[in-house]
């Protein structure tokens, strides 16, 4: 390990023993709260997690190289320094974890045998590498906001690992009831359950085919269009369009079907240990920033298993979701002091009703989808002029992005994340649609294909800006969760390992939602700091802009419970 001072000093620490790696870590973080440097914290942190050490601060050198690589605001600084070494830009996945007695500082897929005897320390290339990444932002355009937008990601890159390192507390048992109620007893042999059997002779015999496949896409819409019902896909919203007694069973079949091959028997198997349920996060996954998970499907949790997403005994989920995020966040990067105003001290949407742009709440929520993904017709193109009008800065914002996007631009949202350029095949569809004979499809084709890249980047300004937020909300949380006196709390939560078994720590987290597992005792003093944090991170990123971001916060034994 390197330590570097204050002052820009170097100093190289003694080499640990086998297993003295925690303890090392440890001490230091006592002693010092130092901001730690590492290549990818998904490969290092676990090791130290499972011995019982957290840190305080951390730089992601591959989180933040995604970052520097694409962002606009950095485009000229890039071309002054050397670019990023292939280890720290390479993909993540696959990557071996260190144990926590090794070397800190080892990189991913490199033993000592493999470099060549010229090559620098590996402590050495990640201070090379750390300070190439300062230097970018330095001389980029908007050194504050990268800044901060780097430690952010950092630090949501240990709260993926911590959450799933401390798992979601998960009930197998109340897990296997859900399934029973509503598929029927577990089947043997990979059988179907019993209440799919039932609902697909219903749907064969209403169709008058006792061969259809229900699983099969192909079979199926084949078997619809054979009945007379004139769909094109076989999506639930189109189902629904038609009246014929196959619909009913049918969209009860699929329903259940995907609770089968998403959360079902297997899945319990697969991804519940010792019960804790512990997908692996991806941060910044998404190109605006959004996490991902890596297998477990923890971002799409049906309703129906929420009921075994249970507290430990003695424990409470502190749950709590920011309410109408995207339009506040658009208020705020746009600078729209009346669009702020719609949601202050009350629901957003019902600010859009006060205020006369719209008639009652529902019409609100289709016109804010509308502005945030541009829609042009339908109810949605009805109501966003209006939108225009009570406020222009919010609508000028995207509109500017969208029509960036449409000229295969790049946009870019509040602290620096940049949006990718659009494909090889886009471009060549508007090359061909200006050459000179160009057909009327070519035409189409490529208005329809710019359009529909201006309403990614119209959503990515709104979306990517909402990802640092809450990025800046539990980073904020986490700070503050650490810092409490739990004391000797009532009660253990022994299964979330020694890093987390006394103390409140996030176990889930969803684009503008989060949990928190708590000591009873302790919940009610965790959900002030949620709230808290919320508002400081509006702080952190808006300055005195006012706007606010309220929650709606319960404290539960279960998922389900939270409304």
């Amino acid at each position: 390990m390197l330590r570097v001072d204050a002052g820009g000093a170097v100093d190289a620490l003694p080499e640990l023993d086998a297993g003295a790696l925690p303890a090392a870590v440890a001490a230091l973080e006592a002693a010092e709260s130092p901001h730690w440097v590492w290549a990818d914290a998904r490969r290092w942190y676990p090791g130290l997690l499972g011995a019982g050490v957290r840190i305080g601060r951390a730089h992601d050198l591959r989180l933040c190289a995604a970052i520097l690589a694409g962002s606009a605001a950095a485009e000229l600084a890039r071309r002054v320094h050397p670019p990023a070494p292939a280890w720290v830009s390479a993909p993540r996945g696959g990557a071996e974890r260190v144990p926590a007695a090794a070397a800190l500082f080892e990189l991913d897929g490199e033993a000592p045998a493999e470099r060549a005897p010229d090559e620098p320390a590996t402590a050495a290339r990640v201070f090379t590498e750390f300070g190439r990444q300062q230097a970018i932002v330095r001389d980029s355009a908007a050194p504050g906001a990268l800044r901060l937008l780097l430690a952010a990601e950092s630090v949501g890159g240990l709260i993926g690992v911590e959450m799933e390192s401390a798992g979601l507390p998960w009930d197998p048992g109340l897990h296997e009831r859900v399934l029973e109620e509503a598929l029927g007893p577990r089947p043997a042999h990979g059988g179907k359950p019993e209440r799919m059997a039932e609902l697909a002779a219903e749907v064969r015999t209403a169709l008058e085919q006792p061969g259809v496949n229900l699983d099969s896409q192909a079979d199926l819409l084949r078997a619809l269009q054979r009945a007379g019902i004139a769909v094109a896909t076989t999506r639930r919203w189109e189902l629904r369009e038609h009246e014929h007694p196959a619909i009913e069973p049918l969209i009860a079949y699929k329903k259940l079907s995907r609770l089968l091959t998403a959360n079902g028997w297997a899945w319990l198997a697969e991804w519940v240990q010792g019960g804790r349920f512990r997908p692996e996060y991806v941060p910044g996954g998404a190109a605006t920033g959004r996490w991902a998970t890596n297998g477990g499907g923890a971002l799409q949790l049906p309703k129906q298993v929420r009921r075994a997403l249970v507290a430990d005994p003695g424990w409470r989920l502190v749950v709590a979701d920011a309410a109408q995020l995207e339009p506040r966040v658009l208020s705020a990067i746009a600078r729209d002091p009346a669009m702020a105003a719609a949601g202050r001290g009350r629901d957003f949407y019902a600010g859009l009703v006060d205020r006369g742009v719209v008639e009652h709440r529902d019409a609100a929520k289709v016109a804010i989808l509308g502005a945030l993904y541009g829609a042009t017709s339908g109810e949605s193109g009805r109501l966003v002029p209006r939108l225009a009008r009570a406020y222009p800065r919010a609508m000028a914002h995207v509109d500017t992005a969208a029509r960036e996007g449409e000229r295969g631009g790049v946009v870019t949202t509040f602290l620096g994340r940049s949006s990718p350029s659009p494909s090889a095949g886009w471009r060549a569809l508007q090359s061909a649609a200006s050459q000179p004979g160009a057909s009327a499809a070519d035409e189409r084709r490529a208005r329809s294909s710019a359009r529909d890249w201006g309403r990614f980047t119209r959503n990515f300004v709104v979306q990517g800006s909402a990802a640092e937020w809450a990025l800046c909300w539990m980073g904020e949380l986490r700070k503050r969760l650490m810092a409490m006196d739990a004391g000797a709390p009532s009660a253990r939560a022994d299964a979330s390992g020694p890093a987390f078994a006394g103390v409140p720590h996030l176990v889930f987290f969803l684009h503008d939602e989060i949990i928190v597992h708590s000591p009873a005792e302790l919940a009610d003093e965790v959900a002030g700091h949620v709230r808290e944090s919320a508002a400081e991170a509006g702080r952190l990123l808006f300055g005195d802009f006012p706007v606010e971001f309220p929650l709606d916060l319960a404290i539960v034994e279960s998922y389900d419970q939270a409304g």
